[in-house]
């Protein structure tokens, strides 16, 4: 039988153009992927729970963190860090699990230096004035903030050459069947199980 590594899946894209809406309906139909829990300094909020909303850690634990290179990615919000920790996801991989990351493409790009191997996957939006009116629809932010999204959006989908695939998001169902068939073919390339099989026929051959 092969025993097979899991995968590391990393879902990135521009604000505003349903990374979160996507990765909960991908989860609602695969059961089997692992969500990559993140790590910050950050208190505790009532009800939540180290270990499943979030590693919680110290501001000088963290800051360890990152010189001994346990990030696979992080950055400072509010005088706040928050990270995607290395050790959580190379084990949740070891165990044959698919660990999905959800990610703004700043910290995609991190990622992609500190492990290579991930599969990156580029949320688009079917156009720039879709992608307006989905950040308008939110009601939550001022004209000048919707500007400054909309700039930083355009240099973001300048950075799609760093990605091995990229989804068009004009129907979420439409998307998440791409992301599921990605998933698939990506199990299915040669390269990652064709160590497997030479161990099989090894095995045989003694």
């Amino acid at each position: 039988m092969i025993e097979e590594k899991g995968i590391l899946f990393i879902l990135s894209g521009p604000s505003g153009v349903g990374k979160g809406t996507v990765r909960k309906q991908l989860f609602n139909k695969k059961t089997d992927l692992k969500y990559s829990i993140s790590m910050t300094t950050r208190g505790k909020r009532r009800g939540e729970i180290d270990g499943v909303d979030y590693f919680y850690k110290t501001k000088k634990e963290f800051e360890q963190l990152i010189e001994q290179n346990q990030l696979l990615e992080y950055a400072q919000y509010v005088n706040n860090y928050y990270g995607t920790p290395r050790t959580y996801v190379e084990q949740m991989l070891a165990k044959g699990h698919d660990v999905f990351l959800e990610i703004e493409v700043q910290g995609a790009l991190q990622v992609k230096e500190n492990f290579p191997e991930g599969v990156f996957i580029f949320l688009f939006p079917p156009s720039l004035e879709e992608l307006k009116n989905r950040i308008v629809s939110r009601g939550t932010e001022s004209n000048d903030l919707v500007l400054n999204r909309l700039k930083e959006a355009r240099k973001e989908i300048e950075m799609m050459d760093a990605y091995d695939y990229v989804v068009v998001n004009d129907q979420v169902d439409h998307a998440v069947a791409k992301v599921e068939s990605i998933i698939q073919s990506e199990h299915l390339k040669r390269e990652r199980i064709a160590k497997q099989y030479k161990k099989i026929l090894e095995d045989e051959l003694k």
